[in-house]
């Protein structure tokens, strides 16, 4: 086992856009890159063959909300985590529930402690705490997992983002500690990625960024965009985390499915 690798082999002379390749226990990925989403084990209407031999996909994205409520992680670690659950062998990422508990807002109540909410399936309620987020994530067995953070909504003011920044470092703490308390699963190495926010306020970006740069992960986060802001907002604070995360690990720019979104991201701030 060894943890992730980033090799930054190209950088656009005109321009911030850049070329890597990110290598983990599954394999390595070409970037930039788009990852397909498979919330619960599958990319919908596409089937595993298809991912590698037709669009030569690199890597997934797997739901820790979802994949906790059903099938489980009783499941998840019977079947040996969920690249065999799902006949897959390349590198998973997994997210760490916030952005789901954050479309639940009528559902769930947030404390310094964690987050209560309801299934959206029975109604039954659940705790995520980082604690248990992080051990989720174990079950699952992604190669990439992300730490437990809180996406305030758009608009938000700004004490109440200050607030959620700060709540989400305060959790980020407790990820790396719960990590470093336990073993990885399944012969392979998880690696943790902080999460960046802050809304769409400068210095608070800034803070951010100092914050989980701090941490020296093997690779950052940008969260809390693409949540309602104007795409010149969604460019501008991008590329605001980007001059101020290390240029020397990747940054995965999260929730940003837009392909112009996505080229736009790429060409002028990667």
């Amino acid at each position: 086992m060894a943890a992730l690798q980033f090799n930054l082999a190209h950088q656009s002379k005109i321009g911030a856009s850049r070329a890597g390749t990110i290598t983990t226990d599954h394999g390595e990925i070409q970037t930039p890159i788009f990852m397909p989403v498979g919330t619960i084990g599958s990319v919908k209407a596409v089937t595993q063959q298809q991912l590698k031999k037709d669009i030569n996909a690199q890597i997934i994205l797997g739901n820790t909300y979802h994949l906790y409520l059903r099938p489980g992680t009783e499941v998840m670690e019977a079947a040996g985590g969920l690249h065999r659950f799902m006949g897959w062998d390349r590198p998973i990422l997994t997210d760490s529930g916030g952005y789901q508990v954050f479309s639940l807002a009528s559902n769930r109540k947030i404390k310094p402690e964690g987050v209560l909410f309801q299934s959206h399936i029975d109604g039954s309620k659940h705790l995520f705490n980082p604690e248990k987020v992080m051990d989720i994530q174990r079950s699952i067995g992604a190669d990439i997992i992300m730490a437990f953070d809180e996406c305030p909504p758009y608009p938000s003011e700004y004490e109440y983002v200050q607030k959620s920044m700060d709540l989400t470092h305060l959790w980020l703490d407790k990820c790396f500690n719960r990590l470093a308390e336990t073993p990885d699963l399944y012969g392979h190495t998880q690696n943790l990625f902080p999460i960046v926010q802050g809304g769409t306020y400068a210095d608070l970006r800034k803070a951010s960024c100092e914050y989980i740069s701090s941490k020296n992960a093997v690779g950052n986060a940008i969260g809390g965009l693409s949540v309602g802001e104007s795409e010149q907002e969604l460019y501008d604070f991008t590329q605001l985390c980007c001059e101020n995360l290390p240029v020397n690990k990747p940054r995965y720019l999260m929730g940003v499915g837009t392909p112009w979104n996505i080229s736009e991201a790429i060409d002028l701030y990667n």
